[in-house]
Parts: structure tokens; sequence; C-alpha cells
């Protein structure tokens, strides 16, 4: 093994290792305390999730259903030690996570020696006011989730499920899972503010970037929360709504602690606060009153008459009513928070107005005559980009080596990013202005980067077989159907979503009780029963069916595109209209293979996996993914393996011989296991029970292709265009 790693890598090892042991060495005679604070982590949380979380959790998921739906949703354990498992790996993490602070602690002489603590002692009182500003945007990103997104959540998943005919039986260890990953991503996204301010005052990363990346950061939140929570619209806009929010206040913050930190000089963060207390102390009275008239006067009734017209089962409390405090106690809570609140506001602004008003304003002149080697790195980051649009290659080496001399590593790497950055738009409308470049020109230049790819590894000698030939041939025929991608992605787009808002809108409900009526008489469906173990199941099943019947539709398009790139490469020949006919006969032999296995070959399978069950007398309780995937490869699954051996045909007809698709099944079976992990349940089973009947059939077609070429020694394709 160690041979295997480089001496860079080896020697990182090392001293990881030797920092750990020095480590435990040097908080040798406090271990026991560092296990007793493991230990009353791990017990505590452990006994709390049995007393009380659970039940709290419970009562979050039930909190906005309906009684039938509250009576349907279960939760269960699937074995006699899951719930004890889950409280002992819970606790476990909690310990952990309480333990290790303390064990850092301890082990600091260590850490010291090796230039991994702080040099500078950070006082206590920044410290406790950093960790209670954290704690308490992590209760509030809590509060959000546990108040507001949960409760709407859980109704949503549970009455789709529901009215799909299926019985939400969550796993309590899939359900609390999914809680606590929630928990954890809320609890974390609500650290924004005071992360990008923290980033932005240490200077590790730039205000600017923050401010000018907004864009990325908006696709990130989605995309974050398509994975983490239910991908429907209305759940998605309340994870992507309050972090939009959240990112423009963090913005906001972080402008504000640039400002002080640029300003401080100038202007004391005490003193303006001083200087307008009387305003800061008008606001804060302003809003206790606000607060206090809110429940006195009226607005917690109508706050409540206005959830209810908009369909919200939700309603405000009265003051002190969720705490064990008096009504005026509860009142006199309330109001002080609104003043405190209002108040916090108002010393933002008016600290944030005089530090802004402290800091020099740089007067605005010609951008291309700003002198680039008086500016420091963050001087060279924030230059106009005119500054450095008639700046050479020899003059940006010649002002970064100056800073080299100067031990300025910062200042030379912002010279020549800034520099890369201007050849970049240069290169970008040199390149608009050109002619658009020709078939023959994509193919050369995708065929010399190619070349030169593989040049590093071959010397120069290059053959089709090898990586380099793959990476011409891919890059060649990407580069022909980027002009349609906005095309290809429409209708994919479009037919993902049509599906899925059929299958969202009752769809698969209505299979689900057609195929029912299909099973023979041996087997009713009162006999069978499809439960959802966790709360996306029916969900994701959704989306995965969805993407599949948008891949299949999207192909031929793909297929249509990509002919000329395909056949200039040699891979086809003939005319690109060919694939309307290929996708009829796909689409006749698929249609023959659902029909078959929808009227006969499906029934027979269940009601076969179902008999011996119902005879004695078992409760027959499926997956919803198991079950539906079952129904799919028993039905449509059918249709696909009878078009493997159609489509091989249809390769030979199009120029595609015996013995390539005899030489590259290795590549096809990569590819067939790769398509089974992304579209069916993520299990090893599954995967090999597609991959396996799917390599069958390409095996079942190269006999086929055996026959008809007579052994490879003739093409379909030389054949009819002999006869043409």
């Amino acid at each position: 093994m160690s041979s295997a790693l480089d001496e860079d890598t080896r020697q990182t090892l090392d001293a990881g290792r030797e920092t750990a042991g020095a480590m435990l060495r040097s908080a040798q005679k406090d271990l026991q305390k560092v296990f007793i604070v493991f230990l009353v982590g791990f017990i505590g949380s452990f006994y709390a999730l049995r007393l009380y979380v659970w039940g709290f959790l419970e009562g979050i998921t039930r909190s906005r259903l309906d009684e039938v739906a509250s009576g349907e949703l279960q939760i269960i354990a699937q074995t006699p030690f899951d719930v004890i498992l889950l409280q002992a790996k819970i606790g476990l993490v909690a310990g952990i996570i309480l333990g290790l602070p303390v064990f850092l602690y301890f082990s600091r002489d260590a850490l010291q020696e090796r230039g991994l603590w702080p040099s500078s002692p950070v006082s206590r009182w920044k410290l406790a006011l950093g960790g209670l500003l954290a704690a308490g945007l992590f209760l509030a990103g809590l509060a959000y989730g546990y108040l507001v997104f949960f409760p709407v959540m859980f109704a949503f998943l549970a009455n789709n499920a529901l009215s799909a005919g299926f019985t939400p039986t969550y796993s309590i260890v899939l359900w609390a899972q999914f809680i606590f990953l929630l928990t954890l991503s809320f609890g974390l996204a609500a650290q924004l503010p005071l992360a990008m301010s923290a980033l932005s005052y240490a200077e590790i990363v730039q205000y600017e970037t923050f401010r000018d990346r907004w864009r990325y950061a908006v696709v990130a939140m989605f995309a974050f929360g398509a994975l983490f929570t239910p991908p429907d619209p209305f759940t998605q806009i309340m994870w992507a709504i309050p972090m939009l929010v959240l990112y423009g206040f963090s913005l906001y913050l972080t402008k504000v602690v640039i400002t002080a930190k640029r300003g401080s000089e100038q202007i004391s963060v005490g003193a303006a606060a001083a200087g307008h207390w009387n305003f800061i102390l008008g606001f804060g009275l302003i809003g206790g009153l606000l607060v206090y008239a809110f429940f006195t006067r009226g607005g917690l009734p109508l706050a409540n008459d206005a959830l209810a017209w908009a369909g919200s089962s939700r309603r405000l409390a009265a003051p002190g009513s969720t705490l064990p405090l008096s009504r005026t106690a509860g009142l006199a809570l309330w109001t002080a928070v609104g003043t405190l609140l209002a108040g916090v506001v108002a010393f933002m602004y008016y600290v944030y107005a005089e530090l802004d008003a402290a800091v020099d304003p740089i007067e605005v002149g010609d951008p291309t005559e700003i002198d680039l080697a008086e500016l420091d790195a963050a001087g060279i980051r924030a230059a106009p980009p005119e500054a450095f649009a008639d700046l050479s290659e020899d003059d940006a080496v010649s002002m970064a080596g100056d800073a080299m001399d100067a031990d300025d590593k910062e200042k030379a790497r912002a010279i020549l990013d800034r520099f890369d950055e201007a050849e970049t738009v240069r290169e970008a409308e040199g390149s608009a202005d050109a002619p658009q470049s020709t078939t023959e020109e994509i193919g050369d230049r995708a065929s010399r980067a190619g070349g030169t790819f593989l040049d590093e590894f071959t010397d120069g000698e290059t053959d089709e077989d090898d990586i380099g030939g793959y990476y011409t041939d891919v890059a060649f025929i990407l580069d022909s159907l980027t002009s349609r991608a906005f095309r290809i992605a429409a209708v994919f787009g479009i037919v993902l979503a049509s599906t899925f808002g059929w299958l969202y809108t009752g769809g698969i409900g209505r299979v689900f009780e057609q195929f029912l009526s299909q099973l023979p008489s041996q087997v009713t469906p009162e006999d069978i029963n499809v439960v959802a173990l966790h709360p996306m199941e029916a969900l994701i099943f959704e989306v995965k069916f969805s993407t599949l019947i948008a891949v299949f539709v999207t192909l031929p398009i793909v297929m249509y595109y990509a002919w000329p790139a395909l056949r200039e490469r040699g891979f086809v020949r003939g005319n690109r209209n060919v694939i309307f006919g290929w996708a009829a006969a796909l689409v006749v032999g698929l249609f023959g293979g659902f029909v078959l296995g929808y009227t006969t070959v499906a029934p027979t399978v269940i009601s076969y996996l179902v008999a011996d069950g119902v005879r004695a007398n078992m409760i027959i309780a499926y997956r919803i993914t198991n079950f539906f995937w079952l129904i799919f490869f028993t039905t449509a699954g059918i249709g696909l393996l009878a078009d493997v051996p159609v489509l091989m045909l249809l390769l030979n007809t199009a120029g595609v011989s015996y013995r390539t698709m005899r030489d590259r099944w290795r590549e096809v079976t990569v590819g067939i296991m790769a398509f089974a992990a992304v579209a069916t349940p993520a299990d090893v089973m599954t995967m090999f029970m597609v991959t396996i009947p799917l390599m069958v059939a390409y095996g079942i077609g190269l006999v086929v292709l055996f026959v008809v070429t007579l052994g490879g020694r003739r093409d379909l394709s030389r054949s009819r265009s002999a006869n043409a």
C-alpha cells in the first residue's frame, strides 16, 4: 500500500499520525474528563430520545394532518433492534460532538507546538459572543424548520401517498434520519450570516466575491434543496425563499462588518452608536409598542383569521400560552423581544451609516490611468476591468515579479488572475468577430485536441482504440450537439415535467388501481398493501420514473442531431432520416412487449409471489419502489429486452459492424450498469436484476447478428447500398 503513495502523501499521513499521537499524550491526564463529557452526551441524548424526542417528532409529523391521514400514518420498527440501535447511534454522535471541543482544549499544548493553535489568544468575551451568535442562529433555523417547514412538508407527503392509494407507514430509522438530516441542514444554513461575515473579515473570501457571485449562490441553494427536500415546487419555494432572504441579510451584515473594519481608524463604533442613542432607543420603544398593540388591540385575532382564510390550520398563540408564564408575563416578554429587535436594527443602521460616511470615497477618473503597481492585493482585485484591458503578458509577469521580490505573493497572484480574466475577455471578443467554423474545422480542432492529449502519454503514437480516440470522438460529437442543446433540454424538461405532473396529480394511483384489476381471481386487491417506508419514497419514484420516460423520448432527438457527427467519425452511414424508422420500430417492439408483460407476465409473477403469503394468512405489504419497479420490469422491461436485438440490427444497417458490437461488450456492460445504478432503486441486487437481463438480450442480439451477417463477413448497410 505504501508503495502506491507518493512521498508527499506519505509524509502527510505520517505527520497526521504523529499529531494525533501527540494530542493523545498531551490530553492523557485529562482523558477521564473528556470521557465523562462524552458519557453525559451519550446517556443524556439516549434517554432524551426515549422520553421526549420521539413523541415531539411524531407530534410535528402529525400536526398538520387531518383525522383520516393521521389515522393512516404509522411509524414502525422493521426489526426488534431498530429503536435501541438508532438511539445508541444518535447518542454516540452527540457524545462525540460534545466531547471533541473538550479534547481539543486539553490537547492544546501539542497543537501549539505544531502551529495548529491560534498564536494570539482570543478574548473570552469574543468567544462567548461568537458562540451565542452561532447557537442563536442555529436555533432560529430549527425554529423555522419545526414550526413552519416540517408540518407543511409531512402533511403534503402523507396526503400525496394516500391520494395514490398507498399507506404512509414510515420506518422509524428512515423517518428519523430524514428529519435529523433536514434539521442539520436548517441549522447549518442559518449560520450563513456568521460564516460570510467571518470569512470576509478574515479576508479569506472577499465581500465582492459574495456580492458578484450571488447567481451561483441562488443556483446552489436550489440544488441543495433539490437534494435534501421533496422534489415538488411548493417545498422547494419554502426552502429557497428563506435562504435567499438570509443570503441578502448576510450580504448586508458582511458589508457592515467590512465597512467597520475599513473605517475603524476614522471612527469608533461605540462613539457612532452613542451619538444616536436617542434614535436607537426611540426605535426600540416603537418596536415594543407595536408588539404590545398587536396582542392587546385585536392584531392576534386578525392574524388568525388571515391564516384561516389562507387555508392554514395553524393559529398564533396568545402570550404565555406556550410557556409556563402568565398572560401578563408573556406579554411583557414579547414586548421586550420586540423592543430589543427594533433597537438592534436601528443600532446597525446608524453605525453603518457613520462608518460608511467615514470611509473616504474614491474619486472617479479614467480607469486606464490607474497605476496598478501602487495598489495592494485588495486594490488589484477591486480595480475595474478597463485597467487591465491593455496590459500585456510581459508587463503582467514583470509586475508579478516585482510583487514577489517585495514578498507580496497575494498581490502577485491577484495580478496574474486579473490578467488571465482580461485575456479571456479579449479572446472571447476575438472569437465572436471571427467567421463560424465549418464542420471540417471543428473536426480538425477536436482531432488536434485529442492528439495533443494523447501525445502526453504515447509520445505521438495514436490509436483510435485508446483513450485519445475516445476523447476525440466524444469531443467532436458533443461539439456538434452544442447548438441544439436548448432544444434537447427543452424536450427533456417538457416530458419530465408532464410525466411528473400526471403522476403527481393522481396518475400513479390510477395506474395502481388498473393494474390490480388485472390480477387473477385468486388474488384480490385487498391482499396487497403498498406502503411508504420513507417520507419521500413516492415522490422519489415519481421523479425517477419521469426521468426515465424523458430519457427514452429525448434519445431519438439526440441521435437525430448527432447523426452527422457520428457519420463524420465513421460510426454510421446513410441519411439521418432513418431515425424516424428506427423510432417507429423500437416503439412497436416496446409496445408489444409492454402489452404482453402488462396482461400476462406481470400479473402472473405478482400473483405467484403473493399466493403463498395469502395462503399462510400473512399481511402482504410491499414498498412503493420495489413494487412499482417490479411492475415496470415485468411490463415495459419486456419491451426493452425485445428492443435490444432490434436496435442492434438497426445499428448494423447504419454501419456499426458485428465485430464492433462484439468487441465492445465491456463498454456496453459498464454503460448498462451505470444506467441501472441511476434509474433504479439504490441497491446492488436491483442493479444486477436490470443489468443481467439486458446483457442476456445483448448476447441474443449478437447471436442474431452472427447469423444475419454470416459471422461478420457482411454488414446489412453494405448489402442495402449494393441493392440501391
